[in-house]
């Protein structure tokens, strides 16, 4: 369900831009969800390349909604490349009742995390966004050119906002100073280390569960 192999493709195509030396080390932000641990598996069942360091970050390395947290985490181990998956995240309800503190949090964590990605010279960094920055009212098939023609549902709109402004500055790093930051858009990613919670998970984890208890 979470294709990898494209991350790790995506990833590859981004760094052939830049010449690099030495070795890498790849900073996985939410290296402890769903998808970070995906990745770390991914890892692990590879070829070891002796040039490359994978450094998974959970919430108990840092909190990256602070400045000052986010530079001692860029400090301490020097990346090279990031892979931005973490954010604040919750179903349905959770998005409705809190939608300013998932706009606030988000943004905050995606701004640390972009510029201690600039002031420290990373090569590369990579930002998950989600499929429901996407307009509420649009046609389909859709794709990445229509992302901004229109407002995301209003039930959600706290956390697409602050996702759909990882398009936007990743542009705007790039153009003003130079940055190799890109984007990715997951569509409805599922599987281990999930949130399988009915309450406060996803629809499809969610519905897991429910077939589980029945």
């Amino acid at each position: 369900p979470v294709h990898i192999i494209e991350l790790m493709t995506e990833l590859s195509a981004s760094n052939k831009k830049i010449k690099t030396t030495g070795k890498s080390v790849i900073l996985v932000t939410g290296g402890t969800g769903l998808v970070g641990k995906a990745i770390e598996d991914y890892v692990n069942s590879s070829p070891t390349n002796p040039d490359e360091t994978w450094i998974f970050l959970g919430s108990k390395d840092g909190d990256i909604r602070r400045r000052d947290d986010t530079e001692a985490l860029f400090t301490k181990y020097k990346p090279t490349h990031v892979i931005h998956l973490a954010a604040k995240v919750g179903g349905l309800f959770a998005n409705m009742n809190q939608k300013v503190e998932f706009y606030r949090e988000n943004v905050l964590i995606n701004d640390n995390i972009m510029e201690c990605c600039r002031i420290y010279n990373v090569n590369t960094l990579v930002s998950f966004m989600s499929t429901c920055i996407f307009p509420d009212k649009t046609s389909y098939p859709i794709d990445e050119t229509m992302l901004h023609n229109g407002p995301p549902h209003p039930s959600n709109e706290g956390y697409a906002i602050a996702k759909r402004l990882i398009d936007t500055l990743s542009r705007a790093y790039a153009e003003e100073y130079g940055c190799n930051f890109t984007s990715i858009i997951p569509t409805n990613i599922y599987g281990p280390h999930d949130n399988f919670s009915i309450a406060n998970g996803h629809v499809i984890p969610g519905l897991i569960h429910k077939c589980y208890l029945a």
